[in-house]
């Protein structure tokens, strides 16, 4: 590799730990080819990469992606998982091979999550945790019980008030309850009530004028009726 390929390289290895999420330094002594592609393969989908580098190469391009912490993990042969999906997927993919090869194969060594570094026990406690996609499957089964519990209280709301109304519309209809009499019209009421007082005015004035004519006969002289 001429000094062009290695600056290559070194740049494309910066520019992979810049875009990951998750960084895995994996142990790679006892792999097959076979074993690679099948692995390659199963992280490809959480969008995840395995890459073999050389160590020189991975120190020079973890100073230009200031990710110091991946420098002391670069002993013996150690290949890199890039993680740009769910690092708990991936993990979880290299845990599974591990374990179907007896525990002897692909160790994690360390590496990094959100520039925080990261040790082998800790990654191997992120493969056991729920992928994203079963969190998710997790969080809308609960979402939607609970919605459907509303749902059902709703409903049971809304059926005991029509049946409660339903009993009251029996019961009006049966005579049990009574509907109520029909207000009287207070329109009509008014005009009725002036031509009662105008009567009573009349009537008032008539006897005040028959009170005024024995006075008059009482101016006469009384001592004609004497003679």
């Amino acid at each position: 590799m001429n000094r062009d390929q290695k600056a290559t390289a070194i740049a494309e290895i910066a520019e992979q730990i810049q875009e990951s999420g998750a960084v895995f330094a994996i142990d790679y002594r006892g792999i097959t080819v076979a074993q690679v592609a099948d692995l390659r393969g199963k992280l490809r989908e959480t969008d995840a990469t395995f890459r073999v580098v050389k160590n020189t190469l991975t120190e020079r391009a973890a100073d230009q992606a200031d990710a110091e912490a991946l420098k002391g993990l670069l002993e013996g042969p150690t290949a890199l998982t890039f993680v740009r999906g769910d690092a708990a997927a991936a993990a979880k993919v290299i845990a599974d091979f591990q374990r179907s090869t007896g525990g002897e194969l692909l160790p994690f060594k360390g590496g990094l999550m959100d520039g925080d570094a990261l040790d082998a026990a800790q990654i191997t406690a992120i493969s056991k945790l729920p992928t994203r996609q079963v969190l998710y499957g997790q969080l809308v089964g609960k979402i939607a019980s609970q919605i459907t519990g509303l749902a059902r209280s709703l409903n049971g709301l809304v059926g005991g008030l029509a049946i409660a109304l339903g009993g009251v519309l029996e019961k009006k209809e049966s005579g049990e309850i009574p509907a109520g009499d029909s207000p009287a019209p207070v329109a009509e009421a008014a005009p009725a009530a002036a031509d009662d007082t105008t009567d009573q005015d009349a009537e008032a004035v008539e006897p005040a004028a028959s009170s005024e004519e024995p006075a008059a006969s009482d101016s006469d002289d009384p001592t004609e009726t004497q003679e």
